[in-house]
């Protein structure tokens, strides 16, 4: 049973492009009207600032501030159980203070981003599960919304996928740490994601989301599955796109249908192997034609181009459920996705690359030509999208990208032409790409 929800009225009909999939969704934990919390800056937008204003940058300088002055999660990534405890009673009295409510990402499981450029975490599950138990300490009951471990459903180490677990021989996925025990490092970071949603969710306050990825990556079953596995039942949602650039609309039917497969799954006698997804979208209005959805455009009920098209979907969902209720709600990151998600080639690059082009060219991490999205709301126009946030802070890097070359480049970003700030440093060109490409167009005060 999912938690008792307040705040908004039941879906009436929602959005065109999902209307005809639910009409009485459980209601939003985030009431309508919240304001945000906003933290201290980063240092280096501080210093962004103080440097394009002394070069007479006032307009970039206004740009930068606004980001500063926008309400952004604040990433809860390590220390002890008491400093992690501390952390958070700080920043909860603070936003309370204000009349404002925080944003929370939990970002400290085993194996965090599988030793990628935000490599990090706890090392045991004990001292995950302490860790965690100190910031439900921490937090009390005052109020948050929290993100718990971007990443922690989308890259599991040793995690057998939906797709192989009816195969002979089932592979696990691509993470597999010399570290992890492949026969328990799944199971355990369920757990400790369980662990994290009873304590969190115990609180009278706080509002929290499981890690659903985005449209460009999983599919429906497949993360719907791993979301029920890791506990969103108890929890109040999931949350998409984290750090991510995939167009908002485009996460909004993801977001439905993941909702609606969890629902046929759970409630109806369905299976997640039998949710209709993203990689493929016939239906009756397509004669049963189609193709994968193509996360470079923006996906319509109708469109003329069938890879845009999400009307087949809607309707093969519609037909299952029945007019049965949706319960899941998610949150949407608009941080950075203000002109969609990269389509790399090397002719973006600003520096001649080594032959053969690399296979990964990495279209997550810090890509050029992005733009900061919508701002922090409660005011979706959807029922089921209980707030868009910034998860992410515009301007914080993503780590030192490499694009598939390693060292063959001397660690240089072809596509910036320097060595990119690791992760969570700033970033100055790319904070000013960010705003000057915002989609809609920031507020300035210079």
């Amino acid at each position: 049973m999912t938690r008792t929800r307040l705040g908004k009225t039941l879906i009436t009909g929602a959005v065109a492009a999902t209307a005809m999939l639910a009409t009485s969704p459980a209601q939003a934990v985030i009431p309508d009207g919240t304001q945000f919390y906003v933290g201290k800056p980063n240092h280096g937008a501080v210093a962004q600032i103080a440097a394009l204003t002394a070069a007479g940058r006032k307009t970039e300088a206004a740009q930068i501030r606004s980001i500063i002055k926008t309400p952004t999660a604040i990433w809860v990534e390590s220390g002890s159980p008491k400093e992690a405890e501390q952390q958070v009673r700080q920043i909860t009295l603070q936003a309370t203070d204000k009349g404002t409510v925080p944003v929370l990402v939990l970002y400290n499981i085993p194996f965090r981003d599988c030793a990628q450029y935000s490599a990090g975490g706890a090392t045991t599950m004990a001292e995950y599960n302490a860790w965690i138990d100190g910031i439900v300490r921490g937090i009390g009951n005052r109020k948050a919304v929290i993100a718990v471990e971007p990443d922690g459903l989308g890259i599991i180490p040793f995690y057998v996928s939906l797709d192989e677990q009816t195969k002979t021989d089932p592979q696990t996925e691509w993470c597999r740490p010399a570290d992890a025990d492949p026969a328990t490092a799944a199971n355990e970071r369920f757990a400790m994601l369980n662990h994290a949603v009873d304590g969190l969710t115990a609180l009278p306050n706080t509002s929290v989301y499981l890690d659903g990825t985005h449209n460009g990556w999983l599919n429906v079953g497949d993360v719907s599955q791993r979301l029920v596995r890791a506990g969103v039942d108890k929890a109040d949602g999931f949350f998409l796109n984290a750090s991510n650039y995939n167009y908002t609309s485009n996460l909004v039917s993801y977001g439905t249908w993941v909702s609606s497969c969890i629902e046929w799954a759970t409630d109806l006698g369905g299976s997640f192997a039998g949710c209709p997804n993203q990689y493929w979208n016939g239906g009756p209005s397509t004669g049963w034609n189609g193709t994968a959805l193509d996360p470079y455009g923006v996906w319509t009920e109708g469109n003329a181009t069938l890879s845009l098209n999400t009307q087949g979907l809607n309707e093969r969902y519609a037909g299952m459920l029945n007019g049965a209720t949706l319960e899941e709600h998610f949150i949407i990151d608009t941080s950075r996705n203000g002109q969609g998600p990269w389509a790399p080639t090397t002719a973006d690059f600003v520096m001649p690359t080594p032959s053969p082009t690399p296979g990964d060219l990495e279209n997550w991490c810090n890509p050029p030509h992005r733009g900061i999205g919508l701002l922090p709301t409660t005011q979706t126009g959807n029922d089921l999208v209980d707030a868009y946030v910034w998860i992410k802070v515009p301007g914080e890097s993503d780590g030192s990208c490499r694009r598939g070359y390693g060292d063959l480049l001397g660690g240089v970003d072809p596509a910036w032409g320097i060595v990119d700030p690791g992760a969570g440093q700033w970033f100055d060109a790319q904070a000013l790409e960010l705003a000057a490409l915002a989609n809609p167009p920031l507020t300035t005060t210079k």
